[in-house]
């Protein structure tokens, strides 16, 4: 099935446009909500002292070194989304590379990149992302985004590998062989294709757990480092004012419910109905 196909299908299904129409405004806030609004880390009223509650100026309140807590969630996103997408990209793409490797050439090459991906499923990721960025006094955001995507292939690599251990089987394959195909264009030409669909789904499912991971390791102070807001981080640095100024956690709490929720439909959506494989 086409892009398109894929596209219409979900939008067709009313959880999977929810899903959509709530990533898009999200991505589209992140994009240019900042343009709009005041200075995240600015502190114009730091000698009046802040935890402003909501009112006309500051729609979400203000924290206590009286930020507004709007323009941080807005800029906030952008940090979290990046994180997200760009870990998930990088995941997916070893991930994919490494199982279309071992489905297809089997032998000696299966085993041992498998037994490889065993082992490192062997160790939580967590441990893994924690032993990472604990030696480091203050790790840069690009790095984040390598050690959470360098962490998190295993599982669709083995994803991968059984689609195209499947597909390797079928009539349409065989008869590319047959007809002296190269490994490189089975590989490129009917492989890639019919694996992007079960991709598809493990990407969309896999942005809401790093949207997760990277607020709890930021929560914890070892992901973004403050200033800079990213949800995680707002939480942990309100968290002592969760009773007496709950709008400063809450706000950055709901925005990462928001995006899981609509990662989690789109993947949902897209789960159902697998597309038949493309000859």
């Amino acid at each position: 099935m086409t892009t398109d196909g894929w596209l219409r299908q979900l939008w067709l299904r009313p959880a999977g446009r929810v899903g959509v129409i709530l990533l898009v405004v999200m991505s589209l806030t992140a994009a240019i909500g900042p343009a709009f609004l005041p200075d995240p880390l600015a502190q114009p009223d730091l000698a009046q002292g802040g935890l402003r509650p909501p009112d006309q100026i500051h729609l979400l309140g203000t924290d206590y070194h009286s930020r507004d807590v709007m323009a941080r969630v807005v800029t906030g996103a952008r940090v979290s989304l990046a994180v997200a997408f760009g870990a998930v990209l990088l995941s997916i793409t070893l991930g994919g590379m490494v199982g279309l490797a071992a489905g297809y050439l089997g032998s000696w090459i299966d085993a041992a990149l498998m037994r490889l991906v065993d082992a490192a499923l062997a160790i939580p990721r967590l441990f893994l992302l924690l032993i990472m960025v604990a030696s480091m006094e203050r790790i840069p955001l690009w790095l984040l985004i390598v050690a959470i995507g360098a962490t998190g292939w295993f599982g669709t690599s083995r994803l991968v590998r059984a689609e195209v251990r499947r597909l390797r089987a079928m009539d349409f394959v065989r008869s590319a062989e047959a007809l002296g195909a190269t490994r490189r264009r089975i590989l490129a030409r009917h492989l890639l294709p019919n694996v992007l669909g079960p991709l598809t789904v493990a990407t969309t499912l896999a942005v809401g757990d790093v949207i997760l991971l990277e607020a709890g390791l930021s929560f914890l102070g070892l992901g973004v480092q403050p200033p800079t807001p990213s949800w995680g981080g707002m939480i942990m640095e309100n968290k002592s004012f969760l009773v007496t100024a709950p709008w400063t956690s809450l706000a950055p709490g709901l925005a990462i419910v928001i995006a899981v929720v609509a990662v989690n439909l789109i993947g949902e959506s897209l789960h159902q109905d697998p597309a038949p494989p493309l000859s």
